[in-house]
This record gives C-alpha cells, structure tokens and sequence, in this order.
C-alpha cells in the first residue's frame, strides 16, 4: 500500500503537469512511466552487476554499456543512480537528448536478453515534459519511494490510473478495479492457463489475473514450467492505442510480470484465424463505440454474427478466441441482453443454445461514473461448442461499496461478497447442500436461478427484471368513511382557530 504522503506527493507532481500544460491524464502516466522504466533498467543493471561480481564473469547483453553513445555522452550517465543526483538543467538536456532517444530506438532488449513488450511499444513515444524543473520534480517523486517492493509499484501505478478521470476516444473508459477484482475472483484463473484481454487498455484485468495466481497457485514461482509460462506465455492483451500499450505493458511490468504478450491489434477488423480457439480465459470490458461499417469488420466475425453493433461483435470474437471449454467474464451493455434485433436475439441464441451460459450479473449503473452513466452487467460463459446450459444464474447488484454518483464515495457495505459466496455455491465451491439452497431462492432475492426452457421461452431474454419477482409489502389502509371524518374534524379544528385569530385581530 502507498501511504498518504505518497499520494500527495503524486498529486503535487500531478497539479505541476496540469499547470505545466499537460493536461491529459494518460499524457501525464505515460511521461512518468518513461522514468519508472529508467529505473527499473537501473535496478535490473545493478543485480547483473552484483551477479557478475560473485562470478567473476562478464554481464551479458549489459543495458547500460561502457563507453559513450553515438552522442558522446557515456551510457553510464544514463543510469538512474547517476542521472537522478544532476543539476535540473542538466538533468533536462541528458533526458531529452540522451536517455529518451536511447529508451525510444536503441532499446530492444533488456538485460535479460529477451525481448521487451515494452521497448517494443517505446519507438513511437514522444517526451512531452516541458521544462527542466517539472522534470526534477517527478524525478525527486520517484526516487523517494521504495521501488523494491513489487507491491507499492503496482500500487503507485494503480494510483496514478485512477486519476483517469474522462471516458477515452471509442467509448473507452478505465474499468474500477474493484469490479475487475471481482470477475477474477469468479472466473479464478488457473496456472498454465493463457489468458487474454482482446481490449486491453491500461491491462487491468490481466494484472488483476496475475495478482490472483500469485495469491492463490502456492508452485507458481516454485515449479520452473509454472514460472516461465507466467513470465512469457500466460497474458495477452490487444489494443489499437498506442498510448495505450505503453501504459498497459508497464502496468504489466510494475507488477511483476516480464514479458507479457501486449500487441497492436483493432480485433474486431483483423483476422483472427491464427488466434482461434487459443485462449482458456478471456477478461474484459470492451468499448462500447456504437455501430461500425460492415467493411471495417473481419469477414470471420459477421459469419458469427450479422451486425455493426461493436458489443455484439467482441461478444462474438470472444466465443471464437475461447478454446472449447475456454471460459469467459465480459462486461456487456444492458442492450445487449433484450436487444430485439435479429442479431441481438441470434447471439444470445448461440450463448444459450450451442455454449454454456453460465451468470449473468446485474451492475448498477454508476458504477462507471464519472467516465459514463452507461449500465451493465457481467456475461459469464463456457466455449463448449455442443450446448451444456442448463441454469442460468442472476444475481442484482444494488451496491458495488461506493455510492452511485459522480463522487463515487466509498460506503460501509457493498454486495459484491455475497455474489462471489452465491457464485461459488451455484458453481458447487462449497457443497452439495449449498448448491442445492442456491438453485431453490426465491425469485425475490438478490440471486437466484432460471432454467434454459423458460429463457428459451422468452426469446433469449437475459434482462433480471424479465425473471425477478418483486414482493410488495401488504399496507392497511383505514376505511374511507373514517378517513373522510378525520378529514372533518380537521376542517373544524382549522374554522375554530381562525376565528379565535379574527378575534384577536377586531
């Protein structure tokens, strides 16, 4: 965890961009993630540099190399140990013609020899810091922070996201952590699962999955084949936002993950004929951005599915990325679960009838406030190919722990505990009797059952209010007549003081 005075810290070095004249919160991240990358070359030359002296033998493919760059300045200088301790005009002129041409075009490996996701995405990045004492300020930021612990990184970083505050271009918008925290849980990916985020953004969901492997697989960095495939193989996350991809492959990075799988892609007009059935798990929370032109669409995916709408095409790319028996947790538009269009009705058809559809949970709708009003629910599905939809499970979310408005202040109580304890008893976590007590709840509560006839029956409709029974509570009202004579005996009451007041006033 950050303390407090970190967060101030941050929010100073935050206000000094804004007033700097950076004003875009994704700007900002990304030029202060350019210097916690610096350090973090640093600090992985300085373990290869501690190796080789207990060895005696030479650090291989070293970072920082002897001697200058093609600039004369020494490499060494580059090094944050040395840059942080310059003067601020110093400092500036090193950064902006040393250190950043040489993090943008001549990094493409790091000390480890392998390639990087992220100097990868670094060739079209732009330094933006306008003058030099901006620059030591965050500088000064980031060296005063313990950096060692992989845990106030990740929560450094998670901070400064949070501070994206404004829905993005193609109806993007950041995803609140503790909703992704949430499908994680459900979904409880495993190890030597590959996972993938097909709109991937900042990656949240994919370091979430990380999180949750390291807290919950206990071989994971025990076993070798375990470690290795977490390191290289396990994430995959796409995006046609190159902003994006620098700020999700070091989210990835800064919470421990070395090489995870971060590429360029528009998934919904590639083709995806290498990607599928590759995928065990797929998170996410795809953009919204309306209809799109049918020749903008990969032709394999309006095989799926005849539309333009954006939320029914990644629901399709996501049953065609899933290996069979691959598993899912998606965010999802209300649209799309009583849209009425041909294609609306067909897709939820082929989730019901040719897959298994599993859960279906309703958000409240300020869950995305203050970057959208939009409300939504979480899909959760089986790739089976053959059917297996027996039972679909609802369950309403009245509360997610923070009130429903721009503000967004965090409460004392939120449901989201109780629909990870309903999921795992419908999922038969915790026991035949508890399993059994699931599937009987009244249609009142806040979870509860639908069998696939009676969804079927209704058009495919996945809406709870479709399904949900409301209990009105029984209310005596008094008899008219006595009403009527209450309402004349006030009417006397009323006369009587007005004339006691018309006689004080004669």
């Amino acid at each position: 965890m950050i303390t407090g005075e970190i967060k101030s810290q941050v929010d100073k070095v935050w206000n000094a961009f804004w007033t700097g004249g950076i004003s875009n919160p994704l700007e900002v991240i990304e030029q202060i993630t350019y210097l916690l990358f610096l350090k973090r070359l640093d600090e992985n030359h300085t373990r290869e540099e501690k190796k080789a002296n207990r060895t005696g033998k030479p650090i291989q493919n070293p970072v920082f190399p002897e001697g200058p760059d093609l600039k004369g300045r020494p490499y060494q200088d580059m090094r944050w140990s040395r840059f942080k301790d310059f003067s601020k005009d110093e400092m500036f002129t090193v950064f902006n013609e040393h250190i950043f041409p040489f993090l943008r075009n001549e990094l493409t490996k790091q000390s480890n020899g392998e390639d990087s996701t992220y100097s990868h995405h670094m060739k079209d990045a732009r330094f933006t810091i306008p003058n030099a004492g901006l620059l030591e300020k965050v500088v000064d930021l980031i060296d005063g922070i313990p950096m060692d612990d992989r845990d106030t990184k990740g929560d450094l970083y998670e901070y400064m996201l949070s501070k994206i505050a404004s829905a993005g271009t193609n109806g993007q918008f950041r995803t609140p952590r503790h909703i992704i925290d949430l499908m994680v849980k459900m979904r409880d990916p495993q190890p030597m699962e590959v996972i993938c985020d097909p709109a991937s953004g900042t990656c949240g969901f994919l370091v979430q999955a990380g999180e949750h492997l390291r807290e919950n697989a206990p071989d994971l960095f025990t076993d070798a084949v375990q470690r290795d495939f977490f390191h290289q193989e396990q994430f995959h996350g796409f995006d046609f936002d190159s902003t994006m991809l620098r700020i999700g492959s070091m989210n990835m990075l800064l919470h421990g993950v070395e090489n995870p799988a971060i590429e360029y892609r528009d998934s919904l007009a590639d083709l995806h004929s290498v990607e599928e059935e590759k995928y065990d798990l797929i998170l996410a929370n795809p953009p919204f951005a309306g209809s799109l032109d049918y020749e903008n669409v990969a032709k394999d995916l309006l095989s799926l599915v005849k539309t333009k709408k954006t939320e029914l095409l990644f629901l399709a790319l996501f049953v065609r990325l899933l290996k069979p028996g691959g598993r899912a947790a998606v965010i999802v538009p209300d649209g799309v679960l009583f849209g009425s269009t041909k294609a609306h009705k067909e897709l939820r058809r082929m989730l019901v009838e040719d897959h298994q559809l599993e859960g279906v949970v309703k958000l409240p709708s300020g869950v995305f406030k203050p970057y959208a009003g939009v409300s939504t629910a979480v899909l959760f599905l089986t790739k089976t190919n053959s059917g297996g939809t027996e039972n679909v499970w609802f369950y309403e979310v009245k509360s997610d722990g923070f009130s429903l408005d721009d503000k967004r202040t965090p409460l004392v109580s939120s449901d989201l505990p109780d629909v990870l304890e309903h999921w795992r008893a419908f999922k038969g976590v915790l026991g035949e009797e508890r399993t059994a007590a699931e599937a009987t709840r009244a249609r009142t509560d806040p979870s509860f059952v639908v069998p696939k006839a009676e969804i079927a029956a209704n058009g495919y409709d996945l809406s709870i209010n479709r399904y949900k029974e409301i209990e009105y509570d029984e209310v005596e009202h008094a008899d008219p007549i006595e009403i009527i004579a209450e309402v004349e005996k006030l009417d006397e009451e009323i006369a009587k003081r007005l004339a006691e007041l018309k006689g004080l006033l004669a």
